[in-house]
Order: structure tokens, then sequence, then C-alpha cells
């Protein structure tokens, strides 16, 4: 499918503003970088903790930031996840001995503000073992003719309900549709158990020492990217090739990450996964300008180089707009609907595509040009015949 045909737009000489716009954003991302001391590393890679924390209403990020604070100290990030009543909790440690602490600490206070009132046992953020113990203990009492398997089916069966209500269960009364709960049963919950406005998903942490290491470990696998992608192409077409494409994909990844300095986000392990795939991505979307190049510059021997490149883009141009767009709508769709937890991932992948397609064009394609030209002026200057891509150019 082509969506244009016999299309012949002078892409290099429109590279300039490109090559500017480029610059401006790696010098604007570097310096971001120098001030703020380098990358904001997220709880992967700095240590720390991360709390999914669902509620039965419409949480109020200040409130629970304010709770928090008064008992862990530094930083503590509360985002909302969009379109559902639960928030991503997210604090830093200095060392591991606060790992532990700080576990307790959010714990203790998302229990003191919204847990369950008389201090009964909260069913709401309870195990099946100890919900299991208070309605043995209560139905006991009222001779019920139950037996234990029977009673760790109703318990399995009441907290499959909780589960399957993003875990709140706001009423005991709301369990009477769960088979097997009797008005017994829900009176010995009302007289055992309390149920709280909030319930804890999952809790993550990491220590400041395995932070580190995933940290120098990232670093490596995106090093090794870059050499085995220069590797690969400097085997398939030339070393020049390798370092032209090698140099668009470092110019990508390096405007990435600088954009992530200035709008202040964090650096995680998905973000990670995100700029390795922006690598494979860009370096495909190069290649297969510099594919139809190879090809153009046996069938157009007597044209310039600067015109056969320009006509290797023009030629490729659907299958960029094609591919690059279809891929960021979809990356689209995961910045605007995928929640916080997707968030970096997504604004890597969707400012990476557009940067990397532009690169491909606009900065992979006139290194070539621009080493020709001066290999030729090298070689005039020495008596010799040009340069080694093509003899002439523009």
């Amino acid at each position: 499918m082509e969506i244009f045909k016999n299309t012949n737009f002078d892409f290099l000489g429109k590279k300039w503003p490109f090559i500017i716009a480029s610059l401006i954003l790696t010098a604007a991302g570097l310096i971001s970088l120098v001030v703020k001391g380098g990358p904001r590393y997220g709880i992967d890679f700095n240590g720390g903790t991360a709390t999914s924390v669902a509620f039965g209403s419409d949480p109020n990020e200040e409130e629970i930031r304010k709770v928090l604070s008064e008992k862990i100290p530094g930083e503590i990030v509360v985002q909302k996840i969009q379109g559902q009543n639960e928030v991503m909790i997210g604090t830093e440690v200095q060392n591991e001995k606060q790992l532990e602490s700080a576990r307790e600490a959010i714990y203790s206070s998302l229990a003191g503000k919204y847990g369950a009132p008389g201090g009964k046992l909260d069913i709401n953020n309870a195990g099946q073992l100890a919900v299991l113990d208070k309605i043995r203990d209560g139905l006991s009492r009222g001779n019920p003719n139950l037996s234990e398997q029977q009673m760790q089916d109703l318990v399995k069966a009441i907290l499959a309900y909780r589960d399957s209500h993003h875990g709140i269960i706001s009423s005991f009364d709301s369990l009477s549709s769960v088979p097997g709960v009797t008005p017994q049963v829900i009176g010995v919950l009302k007289n055992e158990l309390g149920a709280s406005q909030y319930n804890i998903r999952h809790f993550d942490l990491v220590g400041p020492k395995v932070g580190g290491e995933l940290r120098t470990q990232a670093l490596t696998a995106t090093l090794l990217a870059l050499a085995g992608m220069l590797i690969y192409v400097a085997l398939r077409f030339e070393l020049l090739y390798g370092a032209a494409a090698v140099i668009a994909v470092f110019h990508d990844t390096i405007i990435t990450i600088g954009l992530f300095s200035i709008f202040n986000k964090q650096i995680d392990l998905p973000v990670i996964a995100a700029l390795l795939t922006l690598v494979g991505f860009s370096m495909n979307d190069t290649i297969v300008v510099f594919d139809r190049i190879r090809e153009n510059l046996k069938l157009m021997r007597k044209e310039s180089l600067y015109n056969i490149i320009n006509t290797s883009i023009n030629q490729t141009l659907s299958r960029t707009i094609l591919t690059s767009g279809l891929t960021l709508l979809t990356a689209l769709s995961l910045f605007l609907f995928g929640g916080p937890v997707l968030h970096g991932f997504s604004f890597a992948l969707v400012f990476g595509i557009l940067v990397g397609t532009y690169s491909s064009i606009f900065i992979a394609s006139p290194i070539l040009v621009a080493w020709q030209e001066w290999a030729a002026k090298r070689n005039e200057k020495n008596g010799g015949a040009g340069g080694t891509l093509k003899a002439a150019s523009k």
C-alpha cells in the first residue's frame, strides 16, 4: 500500500531546520540533566517502595500525601490512576534498614486514617486465615452446622467477592448475594470484623543496593544494543552506514532522556524497556532507507549521492508514514489511557518515535552526504578520484 506515489520532495534541502531543532533539544536536555544532577531515577533504580491502594470513593491525593508525610521522611509521590479510585504511592529510602520501617509506616498511616472503626480486623486488608479464624470463632458460639471445609469455602467466596470489587467491601449486607452467606454469617461478620475505606492492592520494595545494580545493568544493556547495531549495519552495509545509523539512534536516545529531565519524569525499568524498543525501531527505520540507497547506488550510477538519497527517501516515504504513524497511534493510546504505571513507558515511545522517524531522514542520511563531500575534497586535494559511496556529490 502506498500513500504517496512518485513524490519528489527535497528532504536533504530541508535538513537544517531539523538539525537545528535537534541541537536545541539536545542542548536543553543536557543542560537540564547537569542542573538537576542527572536523570531522575525511579524506585527501580534509587530504591524505595511502591504501593497501589484502592479506595471506596474518589481519593484525595493531597490528603493521602499529608497523612503519609507525618511518619515517612523524604519525597512522597501520590498519583491517581485515571478512571479508577486508586492511587500509586512511591517513597524513597536511603538504606536497606529503612525498607521495612517504610512499609510499616505506610500501613499504619493508612490504617489510622482510613482503617476499620473500633480496632476490628479489617476484612478489606486481611488475609484468608485471619478472616477464617474470626468467622470460625463467631460461628462456633452459635453452634453452626458447618464443617471446616465449608467454612473455608465460605471465606474463599467472600474474599473472591471482595477482590472482584477492587478489594473493597463497603457494606457487609452486600455479601448477601454470595453463596453460603446467611443472615447469621453477616451478623458474625459485623460483630467480629470491620470494613475500611481502602485496600492495599500490592506493595513492592527495592533496596538502594539492588537499585544501583539495576541502573548499571540498564546502562550496559543500552550501550551493548548500540554496539550490536553498529556491528550489524557495518557488516550488512559499510562501516560508514553503521556509524551514521548509530549516531542517529544515539541522538534519539539522548533527546528522549533529555525530555524526561526537562519534564521532570522518572526513569525506571519500563522506560529502559521503551528506550531499547526505540533503539530497534529507529535502527530498523534507518536500515530501510539505507537499503534503498544501496540499491539505487547501483541503478542510478550517473546521479549524485544527494539525488540518490532524496530519491530513496521518497521511495520509502509511504512505508515510513504507515509504520511510524500506526506505531505512534498505539503509543498515544497508552499515553492517554494507560494510566500512571505506563505513563513513563508511553511518554518515551511517543516522543522517541517522533524523533526517531525524522532522525533517519534528516540526521542519518545527511551524515552520508557530509562524509561524501569531505571525502571528495580530501581525495581531490590528494589527487584522488572522489568518495567511496559515490563519485559525484551535490
